[in-house]
């Protein structure tokens, strides 16, 4: 049997104030959502005056991000993402109830080559959700010492 590495609520919460601090410093009210690898909130957290819709949406990027193994923004990429018109997989938003988000601002989190969660914002616009996003993986680099963390936007396991 393979031994899994898992994300634990410390090391979430550790990543999400790195993603609202960085969305403090740009100026952006976010909603950060720190998911396990089967796609369930392990911290939700919604900036004063940031939007009521967004814990949803971060949920849902994360959720994404976790569960397929790649950034949200890369299923609409140019040329080739697989949610656009005519490629394998478009209409793939409309799987999990709409929970499938296929738009910036979801990461995978991946440890030593193991996708271990996602990290969703919402609030921003597309690079300031990216900033935050990258600012969580960072911070989570910066805590697993002796463990390789993927920070990166573009993030396809």
């Amino acid at each position: 049997m393979k031994k899994s590495i898992k994300l634990e609520l410390s090391e979430a919460r550790h990543m999400a104030a790195a993603a609202l601090k960085k969305a403090a410093e740009i100026g952006v009210p976010e909603t950060v959502c720190i998911v396990d690898d089967g796609g369930y909130p392990l911290v939700l957290e919604r900036m004063d005056g940031a939007r009521v819709t967004g814990p949803q949406i971060a949920w849902n990027k994360a959720f994404t991000a976790a569960g397929h193994k790649r950034s949200t923004h890369l299923f609409n990429q140019m040329p080739n993402g697989p949610a656009l018109p005519g490629n394998e997989a478009f209409g793939i938003q409309w799987s999990f109830e709409g929970r499938f988000a296929v738009f910036v601002g979801g990461f995978p989190i991946v440890v030593d080559d193991e996708v271990v969660g996602g990290v969703g914002l919402s609030g921003g616009n597309g690079e300031q959700d990216t900033h935050c996003g990258v600012a969580a993986l960072h911070a989570l680099q910066e805590l697993l010492t002796n463990h390789r963390v993927l920070v990166a936007a573009d993030i396809k396991k």
